[in-house]
């Protein structure tokens, strides 16, 4: 009886799709995940505009539009789930 109990409590449950709702904890994690793509970004600029080898200038640049794209990504994937939850409030 108690191995059965232990093994019930040890079972994750696993949701089909995310939730509606963004913890404050999430939410904060997203909003570095933001400013770290946002620095990242900035300083790849910076830096391409700083060296004159044109390897590297390539380089930096790929690494900022990866990190822009990262940014993007991150950002329109909170607009539709605001667009959801907020479509899902008028109904």
């Amino acid at each position: 009886m108690q191995q059965q109990n232990f093994q019930t409590q040890n079972q994750q449950v696993v949701f089909q799709q995310p939730p509606a709702v963004i913890s404050t904890k999430d939410a904060l994690y997203l909003t570095d995940m933001l400013s770290w793509n946002l620095l990242a970004m900035k300083k790849a600029n910076f830096y391409a505009q700083q060296v004159q080898d044109q390897e590297l200038i390539h380089a930096f640049n790929a690494c900022g539009q990866m990190h822009q794209r990262h940014y993007t990504r991150i950002l329109s994937h909170l607009n539709n789930q605001n667009q959801a939850s907020f479509g899902s409030m008028q109904q």
